[in-house]
């Protein structure tokens, strides 16, 4: 029976929340620890562990043929791969950071400066842009430790809260691409592993669907009826049933999280009482 693959982070952030959606789809991996490899129990998948920077190889060759892993990453080292989705979460930026106690002027600030890096590729795109020349110093590891020791004048760096920066007596100045989580699939995938990569997305899209959104309840007097359910943007029409006290319906409907408090006032303002929200598991469409 064939299994399709997919390669996700062997450590860290991504590890944990990239495995917490593939439970959300309801599959169930046999995960040891310390393996390299593992199979579901309930669906063709088989899990591969491995270093975030080998997964664009691993891709490119066909011996994966999907991969959870960094927009960033795959900007780096797999820009002839492609996503066919955006995961939402482990968002962050790489921004060029610069000492706090310098003075930041625009991008000719970097002219003929040292920028350490674990991006060599993404820097030198953005700056080739933007027609800066700099000496770029490749370092893996703990970049924000390069201007402190002489190394470097500037960096360039994942920022997430930034409190890295903050620690190393640095400022964020300029951000080349914001990055999310991304599914990134092999251009040697097979027609029937593509078959069950479909199956799987479809899972992936019905989770991140029900966490976007939230299922709203409420009661409206009917003689405003009309100007609360216009401000509802449900999925085609909210439903709407009749109340046992007289006058009354109650309105069931779902809203975007990142619309819900702005709906929320506005159902206020034209009406709406007893007003209950719910989160969502999955949302099927």
């Amino acid at each position: 029976m064939n299994k399709l693959r997919i390669a996700i982070q062997k450590s860290g952030r991504l590890n944990e929340d990239s495995l917490s959606l593939i439970k959300d789809c309801g599959i169930s991996i046999d995960n040891g620890k310390d393996q390299l490899k593992a199979s579901a129990r309930n669906f063709p998948l088989e899990v591969f562990y491995l270093r975030n920077g080998d997964i664009p190889q691993y891709l490119r060759d066909g011996v994966v043929d999907i991969a959870i892993i960094g927009e960033n990453v795959l900007i780096e080292k797999g820009e002839d791969l492609q996503f066919t989705e955006r995961l939402g979460f482990s968002k962050c930026k790489v921004s060029l950071a610069i000492p706090k106690n310098q003075q930041y002027s625009g991008m000719a600030y970097f002219s003929n400066k040292r920028i350490a890096t674990s991006y060599p590729n993404t820097v030198k795109k953005f700056l080739n842009e933007k027609g800066i020349a700099t000496d770029i110093h490749i370092i893996n590891g703990s970049v924000e430790i390069a201007p402190n020791i002489g190394l470097a004048d500037g960096i360039c760096d994942i920022v997430s809260s930034g409190s890295t920066l903050f620690k190393n007596n640095l400022k964020e100045v300029e951000v080349l691409l914001k990055s999310e989580a991304v599914l990134a699939v092999s251009p040697k995938i097979s027609e029937e592993n593509q078959a069950i990569l479909n199956k799987l997305q479809f899972r992936i899209q019905s989770v991140l669907k029900g966490k976007n959104s939230k299922y709203v309840l409420l009661n409206a007097p009917n003689d405003k009826l009309q100007d609360i359910l216009d401000a509802l943007p449900g999925m085609r029409s909210p439903t709407v049933l009749p109340l046992a006290e007289e006058g009354w319906s109650s309105v069931h409907s779902v809203i975007s999280k990142n619309q819900f408090w702005e709906i929320i006032d506005e159902l206020k303002e034209k009406g709406a009482e007893g007003i209950l929200v719910c989160p969502i598991e999955k949302m099927v469409l």
